[in-house]
């Protein structure tokens, strides 16, 4: 299948479900940042959720396909404190790494493929374990 051959529409979902997703990530933990100040892991990994849209976006431009706006501005939960934010964060990245296994399964192009494959390992090789050790803290 060529590379820039028409998106069918079950990758242009796929690939507005992970978008959505990683706009969610990116605007919550941009609110922790701002309830609870400069803390880590956030400001690590909304460095990286921003590298995931980017990525993202990358793919909607490359196959001429309108990217959806980001909802989730001034939309996202609000947390009493640190704790309950890292836990969230860790139950966030279950949810997101779960999502890519689905959304696996929607193309078989070697583009699209990678980048999700990239986004799911860093849920689950970093972030995760980064907003673990925060929840046990």
């Amino acid at each position: 299948m060529s590379t820039t051959s028409k998106l069918t529409a079950q990758e242009q979902q796929a690939l507005a479900d992970a978008l959505d997703d990683e706009y969610k990530s990116h605007e919550t933990y941009t609110q922790v940042i701002r309830d609870f100040g400069e803390v880590r892991p956030f400001i690590n990994i909304v460095e990286a959720e921003a590298r995931h849209i980017m990525a993202l976006l990358g793919l909607f431009e490359h196959y001429n396909v309108t990217a959806p706006a980001n909802k989730w501005l001034g939309q996202t939960p609000r947390y009493t404190n640190l704790h309950e934010a890292c836990v969230a964060g860790v139950q966030g990245e279950i949810e997101n790494v779960a999502l890519y296994d689905r959304l696996f399964l929607s193309t078989q192009r070697t583009d699209i493929l990678n980048v999700f494959q990239s986004l799911r390992s860093a849920s689950q090789d970093r972030h995760l374990p980064a907003f673990q050790r925060c929840a046990q803290r």
